[in-house]
């Protein structure tokens, strides 16, 4: 069956960089998350954390 698809994608011109895009975009996107998690401020964090544990009333109205 993948001969069939093979053959098909050699027929199409210029289908060699969409590999590469997406390779590129899959790159891009994890290096750019773990650069926003690692800049994240601890304050920020520990202040989302205790959100669930807050006693604040005027969330349920």
């Amino acid at each position: 069956m993948l001969k069939f698809i093979k053959h098909n994608m050699d027929t199409i011109s210029g289908i060699e960089v969409y590999p590469i895009i997406s390779l590129l975009i899959f790159f891009i996107f994890f290096v750019s998350l773990y650069t926003w998690v690692y800049t994240y401020k601890k304050d920020k964090i520990n202040e989302m954390s205790n959100l669930p544990f807050s006693d604040n009333d005027n969330d349920n109205q």
